[in-house]
């Protein structure tokens, strides 16, 4: 598919070159209805001047676009920190934007990645316009995709093993006795496959799966304490709670210790990613850790091979969590309930 040019804006548009340049670089002084003109063309061509797919048979700019969808979180803070480090070592700078989860803002800064030229684009779980990834595709800008995957699209990814997790983090407190164990699961794709690993490690040891055991939400403390809350009230509540991030379960903590309960005398907790938030509750958390370190360089070779074009066939890298036991797990009390 042939790229649209500033000569093609500037037809369509009925101005000059000129105009166009000056009104995408937001230099000059020109009539609203100018810029309106001028822009609304560059967004119906879908234009990026000086576009990855073009730069590269020039030189490259070294940088790179990560997206992640909430820099506040520990997990994607300390992924995008690995992903830094790395792209550093080889002489890489990393543009880093965060979306809330927000479409308009995917779109914002896709946009934004574009007009700076980077040589490649990292996108993480959360992001939710699919035809925005098409549209990269087409232009044959390099991307990676973190804890996250899309069957219909060959892509590079990058990911950690959800269903071992989800399978790992059960059949653990099961063997510490526990039999009604809850989750709290998280709105993301890698929620499915740790799902899918909790309920058959119940059936490995032979535990039935209560749906009123199971609930969603954002990843937010707030979401965690509700949701504990909701378990908590059941008429036989559970023993022990897997959230599948480490906000969550420190969420739930917040809600057991509310109750006068305590942890994990009266209910076990375990979280997923090991953030430094694990370290620092109290009890400290017991989780499943992601190789943080081990995704950000496997991400950046993952993306260079594809900028260098020293590997062309695309590349599914899976990395192995690990169980990080802590004090928020124990035994089953067999006077509870």
């Amino acid at each position: 598919m042939q790229q649209p040019t500033i000569y093609d804006v500037a037809k369509k548009a009925g101005v000059s070159i000129a105009t166009v340049s000056g009104v995408i670089n937001n230099n000059g002084k020109y009539s609203e209805k100018t810029k309106k003109k001028v822009l609304d063309v560059v967004k119906e061509l879908k234009y990026y001047p000086s576009s990855v797919a073009s730069s590269l048979s020039v030189k490259r700019t070294q940088s790179i676009g990560l997206i992640i969808p909430d820099i506040s979180s520990p997990f994607y803070a300390e992924f995008a920190r690995s992903v830094e480090d790395w792209a550093d070592e080889k002489g890489y700078n990393i543009i880093i934007c965060s979306t809330d989860y927000n479409e308009k803002k995917e779109k914002k800064y896709v946009s934004l990645l574009l007009r700076r030229r980077v040589d490649g684009i990292i996108i993480t779980s959360g992001f939710n316009n699919v035809n925005l990834i098409k549209d990269l595709m087409e232009q044959k800008i390099p991307i990676v995709l973190v804890a996250y995957n899309i069957d219909s699209l060959q892509l590079n990814t990058v990911s950690v093993d959800d269903y071992r997790g989800g399978y790992e983090a059960t059949a653990y407190l099961a063997e510490l006795g526990h039999k009604r164990i809850a989750i709290i699961t998280e709105t993301v794709q890698s929620s499915a496959e740790r799902i899918r690993g909790y309920q058959n490690a119940l059936n490995d040891y032979h535990l039935i799966y209560d749906e009123k055991l199971k609930t969603e939400s954002r990843a937010t403390f707030e979401e965690g304490e509700r949701q504990a809350e909701k378990l908590l009230d059941l008429e036989q509540p559970p023993t022990a709670i897997f959230a599948f991030n480490d906000i969550l379960a420190i969420g739930a903590m917040r809600a057991v210790h509310k109750r006068g309960l305590n942890i994990p005398e009266d209910i076990s907790i375990i979280g997923f990613d090991n953030s430094v938030l694990a370290t620092i509750c109290s009890p400290t958390l017991t989780t499943m850790s992601q190789p943080l370190s081990d995704m950000g360089k496997a991400t950046i070779e993952s993306l260079l091979s594809e900028i260098e074009e020293t590997v062309t066939r695309k590349q599914r890298k899976l990395l192995l969590p690990e169980l990080v036991e802590r004090k928020s797990t124990g035994r089953v009390n067999i006077n509870v309930n």
